[in-house]
């Protein structure tokens, strides 16, 4: 069922509210889907097209919701015609009438329906954080815990900004249309799309078992591909789509035999996608093409240099300079100062790094200092860095690492 929810749950959720024509309501109907196939299943077993069995059950769901609003008398976002759609199409549809349109959701790149839940997600009516939030939930296919792990907010938060954005939506009578001006949420459908690759690509659940949620980082990948298409004129939806390429293509080398990760300089560059990678240089040259650089093109470009054979480092301390003037924050300062170890040394890099706050919770600046202790020969900084990085690590791979680097300062 898990599967189910997190590979398809985004696109059944656009079709359903496409069908039902109330955002509520279908995340609802979802819901008590996902509930009845967990009971039916356990004793049954798993259909062939779990995603059909799922959609006939909510759209059904969805349907009585429908008719015991309208019995009640109360306001809907929908209509007479809708509903009347809506049961004609039930009534039509056993699982066989709509398997074949589950199979749209299943093998298509992504459906009209999810591009146009992306954008609902994201209007303006909405705060960019509840954007953030909703976008993530509903269209991204993450779970609440999932969500406050890429935001760092606490499960409840993630939960109200949800349930609050939901009956604003319906509230308000927003429509789940494609708008005439699609640049106006360019914005934030781009950073709604790189935080759900960077949960894929580095997964942040405590339940995780893997460095990668791959079924994440691709959804991640079609989305953003999917934008970058509809908004051509927007360069940095390539730039965010050439930086996910970049980062994908390095799959089958980020992780040891055990599990644990292998950090970028120690990797084997023959296992890395050349195709992939083509394919985002060249998606990062049409955004260039553009004349119109933004903070995701340049880190484009930063993911662009790691891919060659050997890493120009000043170029790549450059491209943080430029980024830093774009996108100032403590992460990006961070990232700068790896660079410069890599070009004047640990001791450099260093002093960048005790001067950099708002990180003390982030066990990726304790692991970049502790790194530069170890290479300035400073083992008992080392040790103590290591360990609030371990401590602070959720991700197996990333632990397994830590652990490996202190046992062998320990030896």
């Amino acid at each position: 069922m898990s599967c189910v929810a997190r590979e398809e749950g985004g696109r059944l959720l656009a079709l359903l509210t496409d069908r039902l024509g109330d955002l509520e309501i279908a995340h609802d109907s979802l819901q008590e889907a996902y509930a009845k196939g967990a009971v039916t299943w356990a004793d049954a077993g798993v259909p062939d097209d779990a995603a059909a069995w799922i959609y006939v059950v909510a759209r059904n769901a969805g349907v009585d919701r429908l008719r015991r609003n309208l019995a009640e008398g109360r306001r809907v976002a929908t209509n007479a015609r809708v509903l009347e759609t809506a049961v004609a199409d039930a009534d039509a549809g056993a699982v066989e009438a709509a398997a074949s349109e589950s199979r749209i959701v299943e093998l298509s790149e992504v459906s009209d329906e999810q591009l146009r839940l992306l954008l609902l997600c994201c209007h303006p009516a909405l705060s960019q954080d509840t954007q953030v939030t909703l976008t993530l939930r509903l269209a991204g296919g993450l779970t609440t815990q999932e969500v406050a792990a890429a935001l760092l907010l606490p499960e409840a938060t993630v939960q109200q900004r949800v349930v609050r954005a939901k009956r604003k939506i319906r509230a308000a009578n927003i429509p789940l249309v494609i708008p005439e001006d699609l640049h106006e949420r360019a914005a934030v459908l781009t950073t709604v799309l790189g935080l759900i690759f960077n949960e894929g690509y580095l997964a942040h659940a405590a339940d995780a078992e893997t460095l990668t949620r791959a079924d994440v980082a691709d959804q991640a990948i079609r989305l953003t591909a999917t934008a970058a298409d509809a908004l051509p004129d927007e360069p940095e939806l390539a730039g965010l789509l050439a930086l996910q390429l970049f980062h994908r293509s390095r799959e089958a080398a980020r992780t040891d035999r055990d599990g644990a990760l292998v950090r970028l300089a120690d990797q084997d560059r023959e296992l890395w996608d050349r195709a992939m990678i083509g394919r985002g240089f060249r998606v990062l040259a049409e955004a260039m093409a553009q004349r119109r650089l933004g903070p995701w093109q340049v880190q484009a470009l930063i993911a662009a240099e790691h891919t060659r054979t050997s890493t120009n480092w000043p170029r790549v301390v450059r491209y943080h300079d430029l980024l830093l003037t774009m996108n100032p924050g403590p992460v990006a300062r961070l990232a700068r100062a790896v660079a410069v170890a890599e070009v004047e040394g640990p001791e450099a890099a260093l002093v960048e790094v005790d001067q950099i706050e708002g990180l003390e919770s982030y066990h990726l600046a304790h692991a970049a200092r502790a790194d530069l202790w170890e290479r300035v020969g400073d083992h008992a900084e080392a040790l103590r860095a290591w360990d609030r990085a371990a401590a602070l690590a959720t991700n197996p791979a990333e632990i397994h690492y830590v652990e490996r680097r202190i046992s062998a300062l320990q030896r």
